[in-house]
């Protein structure tokens, strides 16, 4: 790692008045190091920092290459872009428009020869309008007095208006802004204030906490059938609890995000833990829900110690890591020892193609295997065979950057290459890194967690919101099903799960009248 730079307040008076003196005489050792420090601070200011490691930006073409490529006019847009249909509005209102003069088989008032007829697809308009995250109403009752008794007769209030003031669809809003999107309470508070709706920043944490507990069951759930999954990914980063509770025995002094992304059949999990707890620890406590009789999963992590579980006795797992973090090493030094990263980058460039062609065929995982098999492992066996030999032969300093890089990949090899062993084991943890993505916005904006119990409600709210993301799932709309059926979700859990709560919906509904 290379070592900070030792600080040296400088102004541009004394840097003018350093210079001025180089021209009389030689410049003294204090000088010359503020000027050389304020030179390197320059320097690195006007380096661009790289926000992106694909190898066509790391590996950068020759200058003075002969043949230039000319951009292709014919390339097709990649998808995504363009304007977005009808059918991608899944969200909006739908309403229906009968002609206003027209119905089916009426005589035609053009021709007036032949009849019309209701066409398969209607023309559509999309229309959108903008409004409060959250809205009000407020319902004028009218009250009526009788002159004689004095009796106070109120208007009844409109069908679906409820007993509280703040309903399912505000808890969900609010943790969908504050968890989901990363918008801190005080900020929606000043937003609604401005559209003349007052909502405290108080008033939005005690809504979602009591709806937190209204909905924990479903978290739980969650849980205990990540536990069953075949592939889990974890990965931690940084929090910040203003008041945690230490064990004095305790002798830790950070706190944690951990990340886990379970992966089983037709599903995809998220859950988010955070406390002093490192992300191994997290998914050990995890894995102690898995039922007995279900073969070991493949864990995906980086190379670090702090993410692999400490199972019990006969507890075994199949460790893969994370093949972008070996990359990322010679990412990080390929300005430095640019042909050597160029091998290794391009090398696990077609590794990654093979994948991306699995992904794209539908492969099952036996047939993904086959093909890494084929495709990948002469070309990982060709980079092992390489990157041996740079060591071996002193082609590669060992301490060097590149050294260090080639060490690495050579320390974690087997856990590296285990997708080249194993049906359904993955490449990377990219999965869980984008995961994580989710606490780190929180951090970025909120900052920090007051409390432990505050934090555990943004690992609850976090860990919904995600999964629905990984499914497919509105979540804001699980959320609102949640609060409305808490008794169904209590007494039956694994039916109100992101991916078949809208089959149990369906069930509710048509179930008849006990009565």
């Amino acid at each position: 790692m290379k070592a900070a730079r030792r600080r040296i307040d400088v102004n541009l008076e004394e840097l003018d008045r350093v210079l001025d003196g180089a021209r009389q005489a030689p410049l003294s050792e204090s000088d010359h190091g503020k000027l050389k420090e304020a030179l390197h601070v320059l320097a690195a200011m006007l380096v661009r920092p790289r926000n992106t490691e694909k190898s066509s930006e790391v590996l950068k073409k020759p200058e003075d290459s002969e043949t230039e490529t000319q951009p292709d006019n014919n390339t097709p847009p990649a998808p995504g872009h363009g304007r977005n249909g009808a059918e991608a509005f899944g969200g909006a209102r739908k309403v229906d428009i009968k002609h206003q003069k027209l119905t089916h088989g009426d005589r035609c008032p053009e021709c007036g020869k032949g009849n019309v007829y209701g066409q398969k697809e209607p023309k559509v308009l999309v229309r959108i309008v903008g409004q409060a995250p959250l809205a009000a109403t407020v319902y004028a009752l009218e009250r009526l007095r009788c002159g004689a008794c004095g009796q106070v007769f109120t208007a009844q209030e409109p069908e679906g208006v409820g007993p509280d003031k703040y309903d399912e669809t505000a808890a969900a809003m609010i943790a969908q802004l504050k968890y989901g999107a990363g918008t801190p309470f005080y900020r929606l508070e000043q937003l609604e204030g401005q559209l003349g709706i007052p909502l405290s920043a108080t008033t939005q944490w005690e809504i979602v906490e009591e709806a937190a507990q209204v909905i924990k069951p479903a978290r739980d759930e969650l849980i205990q059938q990540s536990a069953q999954g075949t592939v889990v990914h974890n990965d931690d980063t940084s929090m910040r609890v203003l008041r945690l509770k230490r064990d004095p025995s305790d002798q830790r002094t950070g706190v944690f995000t951990s990340g886990i992304v379970s992966v089983g059949e037709g599903w995809k999990i998220a859950l988010y833990f955070t406390g002093s707890r490192h992300a191994g620890e997290n998914i050990a406590e995890v894995l102690k829900q898995r039922r007995a009789e279900l073969p070991s999963p493949i864990q995906m992590c980086d190379a670090l110690s702090r993410n692999v579980p400490k199972l019990p006795a006969g507890a075994e797992i199949l460790l893969a890591n994370c093949l972008a973090h070996g990359r990322r090493q010679f990412v990080e030094v390929a300005e430095n020892f640019p042909n050597e990263c160029r091998y290794v980058l391009e090398m696990l460039g077609q590794v990654y193609g093979h994948d991306a062609e699995a992904r794209e065929r539908g492969l099952t995982p036996d047939e993904r295997l086959r093909l890494h098999q084929e495709r990948s492992r002469p070309v990982m066996d060709r980079l092992h065979a390489w990157l041996e030999t740079q060591l071996a032969e002193r082609k590669t300093e060992p301490n060097s950057g590149l050294g260090q890089a080639i060490s690495y990949l050579l320390r974690h090899w087997q856990p590296l290459t285990l997708f080249l062993r194993k049906a359904g084991a993955p490449l990377d943890n990219n999965l869980v890194e984008r995961a994580l993505k989710r606490a780190v916005l929180h951090r970025k904006n909120a900052l920090f967690y007051r409390t432990l119990n505050g934090a555990q409600v943004g690992d609850l709210f976090m860990s919904l919101i995600h999964t629905c993301q990984l499914c497919g799932v509105n979540s804001f709309d699980y959320l609102v099903e949640l609060q409305r059926h808490a008794k169904e979700l209590a007494a039956r859990p694994a039916e109100w799960m992101p991916w078949n709560y809208r089959e149990t919906l369906a069930r509710t509904v048509n179930l008849p009248d006990p009565a």
